[in-house]
């Protein structure tokens, strides 16, 4: 497949600390065969110094490609990724977290199966591999392991982590679904309605994981984890 632009949808909400950084690395990347970058930033209404720092970043860096969307209300994650999604020009699109947990390095990982012209999906697997990751919450990991097993349950898919923020799509087939889930509920829904995609292709690849202690800004805790569950018996079983 043919691919000239690559549209990164950043979603954040209270990350003014984090923004320059995780800025200066996903425009510091350098993309196989000169793939250009599309960076829409999504402010979920932060209360902090977020907008102001993602502002100053664009006005410093004009010849970057970077839109910024600004919601009034603070909606979820899932609704900006929704956001950035309706906005995104690029014939590929991944998610990125505004946070440090992930190295936008390994966005050509996931870009190769695509660029060969094999995969429509592509998941960075934080389970996959022999690539670093920081040692942190045994309950975390055996969350994401249950969710992602009852999710192939009902998808029929071998996936070794449903839960990755990690996931690169073909523009066009991700801007056809409707996706509903404004909260942290759009991973397992995404993975629900493009399983039942006739033909797709997905594909897996390992990646690096540098996790967040709660102490650190790590905002994700077991209520999400109960309404994960939630949708995915209901994006597979009743919708």
């Amino acid at each position: 497949m043919k691919v000239i632009r690559l549209t990164i949808i950043i979603p954040f909400y209270n990350e003014e600390h984090f923004i320059p950084v995780i800025l200066e690395r996903v425009t510091g990347v350098k993309l196989l065969d000169g793939i250009k970058k599309e960076i829409i930033l999504v402010n979920d209404a932060s209360v902090d110094g977020s907008a102001n720092a993602a502002i100053e970043f664009i006005n410093n860096h004009r010849e970057q490609d970077i839109i910024l969307i600004e919601h009034e209300i603070n909606q979820g994650k899932g609704a900006a990724i929704h956001s950035g999604i309706n906005r995104a020009t690029g014939e590929v699109l991944i998610i990125q977290d505004a946070d440090l947990e992930y190295d936008p390095n390994e966005y050509n990982l996931l870009l190769q199966p695509i660029i060969n012209g094999i995969a429509d999906v592509v998941y960075g697997s934080r389970f996959a591999g022999g690539k670093p990751h920081r040692i942190l919450f045994f309950w975390h990991s055996i969350g994401n392991k249950l969710l992602t097993l009852l999710s192939n349950l009902f998808t029929n898919l071998n996936l070794t982590d449903m839960e990755t923020c990690y996931k690169m799509f073909r523009t066009e087939i991700i801007q056809r679904l409707n996706l509903k889930e404004k909260r942290f509920g759009f991973e397992p829904e995404v993975t629900a309605r493009i399983s039942r995609i006739p033909g797709i292709r997905i594909y897996e690849v390992g990646i690096s994981y540098y996790g967040r202690t709660y102490e650190e800004g790590k905002k994700i805790d077991w209520k999400d984890g109960f309404h994960a569950i939630y949708c995915i018996f209901r994006y597979n079983m009743f919708n």
